[in-house]
């Protein structure tokens, strides 16, 4: 009698070669940038207790200090202006991020992705981690800080425009806002597990906090240059985007070679400019929480470092149901930056209100961080993913496939502008109160709507005009 395959056995053959490959890609990518945020979150989560009230903790009789309110702070944070001094060093990565992305996009179009990233996440695991030896050399240097955030910073850049050009390569276009919303949230799963891996260490050694983080992206790094396929054409798969091709020599045209386009042939693309304007402002409102938020927790709500960090967790659990909501709703309406847009809208009230009632109690102040990190991070998530490869591949490229990568670092590159300018704000306004940094959220909220309006208004055109057309065939 012939034994009958087992079970998993079974269903492994049943599923295609391409689609194993393009599963193990998904994967693959999601751990890589994952890896990359959560090395970039400890920083938030360090920050209270580089400068904290020492007044309530409990001094060693042994310590001989003149200066009992700021004895327990680690210098040079131990000043007045800790604050402002936290923005520099958030600046000095955010700053060297924007810059370096400009650049990352269009080597990530000449080099082999795989390599690539492998080199970038072995940087940015060492930087990380040289950080983290700042606690056990006893260095208490402000330049060797901002000088560890901006190579950090630079080595990072690496990541985004090769991730997604390799996604979009190995997927089309059909529900691609779905499963890159699914995918996307990488981006918050890294932010939670950075938090968690740096709230475990922060009150005992929070030189760990940063060590154990670039251990794992460097180890991540090891894992890409085993595994990852850069294209489908590199294995004998088909790709999707064979079909574009075809579709321009079927209109009457032939498809351009397939080469790296440049800076300014990107910027001409329709949609790139709007979007991109739109990100700064979206990652300005984002970065801004994601460096801020726990301090701002534990002045407000007066926790203590790691209570503080691990609450903070919770805005970007709402940030990964507002990217596959996002994702999902403007793959249903095919109108992604309508999408955007009311999700932005949304958002703006919804500050301002968890700003004023949000620590009430733990309930509300759950319900109100989960809201307000869906609509702030869905249409951010949206623009980096989907309408970056979108765009990427839009029909004026005439089939070339290989202005992915640098439409998602122009893309990128200009929100993390914003992404820079939010923190430092946060910085010098904080001292003033809590309230002006909210104001000034908002405002960037509303500016972003404002940027999106002419891409809505066409889109709305659109569906009405494809709307009429339908009644019209229906009354035939």
């Amino acid at each position: 009698m012939k034994s009958s395959l087992a079970p998993g056995i079974r269903l492994a053959t049943s599923v295609s070669r391409d689609t194993w490959y393009r599963g193990l890609t998904l994967v693959l990518t999601f751990l890589f940038y994952t890896s990359y945020h959560l090395s970039r979150k400890p920083i938030s989560i360090v920050k209270s207790e580089l400068h904290r009230n020492c007044s309530n903790i409990i001094r060693p009789a042994d310590l001989n200090v003149s200066d009992n309110a700021t004895w327990c702070d680690w210098a040079p944070f131990d000043q007045d202006n800790y604050q402002t001094l936290f923005g520099l060093l958030d600046n000095c990565f955010l700053v060297a991020y924007a810059v370096g992305m400009f650049f990352s996009g269009m080597f990530g179009e000449r080099l082999p992705l795989r390599l690539y990233l492998t080199v970038g996440m072995l940087l940015s695991g060492l930087f990380t981690c040289l950080f983290g030896l700042g606690f056990y050399w006893n260095i208490h240097s402000l330049t060797y800080y901002a000088f560890i955030q901006v190579m950090n910073g630079l080595a990072q850049t690496t990541g985004w425009p090769a991730v997604v050009a390799c996604v979009g390569n190995w997927f089309g276009k059909g529900k691609r806002g779905l499963i890159m919303g699914v995918w996307n949230s990488h981006t918050s799963v890294g932010n939670i597990l950075g938090s968690l891996i740096a709230g475990a260490f922060v009150s005992s050694a929070w030189g760990l906090s940063f060590i154990v983080p670039g251990a794992i992206i460097a180890a991540t790094g090891l894992l890409c240059f085993c595994l990852l396929v850069d294209k489908p054409e590199d294995v004998g798969c088909a790709s999707p985007l064979q079909h574009s091709e075809e579709e321009v020599v079927e209109a009457g045209a032939a498809p351009e070679d397939s080469e790296a386009i440049g800076f300014c042939r990107a910027l001409r693309i329709p949609g790139v400019l709007e979007f991109s304007f739109c990100l700064l402002f979206a990652k300005l409102v984002s970065y801004t929480f994601l460096y801020w938020l726990p301090l701002y927790i534990s002045n407000v709500a007066h926790f203590d470092p790691k209570e503080a960090g691990d609450t903070s967790t919770l805005f970007d659990v709402g940030g990964i149901v507002g990217g596959i909501v996002a994702g999902l709703v403007s793959d249903y309406t095919g109108a992604r930056a309508a999408t955007c847009w009311v999700m932005l809208v949304a958002a703006a009230p919804m500050l301002f209100l968890y700003n004023s009632i949000g620590q009430q109690s733990l309930g509300v102040s759950i319900g109100m961080l989960m809201l307000c990190g869906a609509l702030v991070n869905g249409p951010y998530a949206l623009i980096t993913t989907a309408v970056s490869a979108d765009l990427g591949t839009h029909e004026s490229l005439r089939g070339n496939s290989r202005a992915l990568s640098t439409v998602t670092a122009i893309i990128d590159g200009t929100g993390s502008v914003g992404a820079a300018l939010g923190p430092l704000l946060a910085g010098v306004i904080s001292p003033s109160g809590w309230n002006n940094v909210f104001y000034m959220l908002i405002t960037a909220d509303v500016l972003a709507c404002l940027l999106l309006s002419r891409l809505v208004f066409k889109e709305v055109q659109s569906w009405c005009s494809r709307l009429r057309r339908r009644r019209e065939f229906e009354q035939l």
